[in-house]
């Protein structure tokens, strides 16, 4: 299996279809906290939502095209996070993520992403990662900040969530400055 050790209670890992139940019900008390600034909760609806994403995402993760991983605290499903891509030929990606409420302000994701960012210079041997998040989001703002990721640009209207439009800046972290830190 897949899997990424951050510490000793917190791993990362593909998520299965045995992991189906608890994605939707982490998803479903978080509908509001997590849909806020992203589309998918009102698109999770059921369990059987739940499981034909853990279906797509490994589909992507067998092809080479990206993929979402469960992030466990011990044997909690409390987020998950992934490449949205992988651009072969560019050699790049973006990171995506999201946390239930009750794990926010924990470092998990700031962690978590740090393993993501070694892996995708490291062994992939990529040389850009990028971050996307909405302009007014924050707390989503300031974990590639404190990573160290550049600023790049915004993007007017990206999305049309809950009724209104939101701005997305991109962040990027080249593997060079990645390792000179």
């Amino acid at each position: 299996m897949f899997e990424f050790e951050i510490d000793n209670s917190l791993h990362l890992s593909l998520l299965e279809i045995k992991d189906a139940d608890e994605l939707f019900h982490l998803i479903d008390r978080n509908r509001e906290h997590i849909g806020e600034w992203l589309k998918f909760p009102s698109m999770t609806v059921e369990v059987a939502d739940s499981r034909a994403f853990i279906e797509r995402t490994r589909i992507r993760y067998a092809k080479d095209e990206g993929y979402w991983l469960g992030i466990w605290s011990g044997d909690h499903l409390v987020g998950s996070i992934g490449y949205l891509y992988l651009d072969q030929e560019n050699k790049k990606t973006e990171i995506g993520y999201w946390l239930g409420q009750e794990y926010v302000g924990k470092g998990i994701i700031k962690r978590s992403i740090k393993v993501l960012i070694d892996y995708a210079f490291d062994e992939l041997q990529f040389n850009k990662i990028e971050i996307g998040a909405a302009t007014d989001h924050a707390k989503s703002r300031a974990i590639p900040e404190k990573l160290g990721f550049t600023l790049e640009g915004q993007i007017r209207d990206y999305e049309y969530i809950n009724g209104r439009f939101l701005d997305r800046v991109i962040y990027g972290l080249k593997a060079a400055e990645w390792r000179a830190k």
